[in-house]
């Protein structure tokens, strides 16, 4: 049996948009207790459409276990693993690699994987793509819109490709 694949989610930019110039929907409101004022920009319909690529949901965000505090429960999502950042190494940064582009690959493991984030680079897929031994998808998410159809097309059109032994080891997005 296949291992399912790993899908890495940044929060700010594609769960949480900014930066676009005109005012963002507001769904649930957020209870008094919880300070984040972006928290209202959190589309609930993301979780189960999430759950339904059939991946392995990470956070792969700094808002770290917040992120299953604050987000998991308005999205419909159980608690998810979270990737535990390494200490300041501004080497990659240096090489032009984005900071977690290793630490992802590392956390891997050599399994497939789906990185959802808006500051990914060509870079980062070259990199990925000469180094990590399965495939992956590094796709960027717009942040003023964050994830939308197309985005969640490529992903679900990526897995099934590997389903059907697709060798793609990295894409643009």
């Amino acid at each position: 049996m296949r291992p399912s694949v790993l899908l890495f989610l940044d929060v700010d930019g594609p769960l949480i948009p900014f930066g676009a110039p005109t005012p963002y929907p507001s769904y649930a409101p957020v209870p008094p207790q919880d300070t984040h004022p972006l928290l209202q920009r959190l589309d609930p319909a993301h979780g189960p459409r999430l759950g339904a690529l059939g991946c392995e949901l990470v956070w792969a965000t700094t808002w770290g276990p917040d992120a299953n505090e604050l987000l998991a429960p308005r999205l419909g999502l159980r608690p998810l693993p979270v990737v535990d950042w390494p200490d300041d190494d501004l080497t990659d940064v240096a090489a032009g690699l984005h900071w977690k582009t290793r630490a992802l690959s590392a956390w891997a493991g050599g399994r497939a994987y789906v990185w959802l984030d808006d500051e990914i680079t060509a870079p980062d897929r070259a990199w990925t793509a000469a180094h990590h031994p399965a495939p992956a998808l590094l796709h960027r998410v717009d942040p003023r819109t964050g994830l939308g159809e197309a985005d969640y097309a490529a992903v679900a059109g990526w897995v099934a490709g590997l389903g059907g032994g697709g060798a793609v080891r990295s894409g643009a997005g």
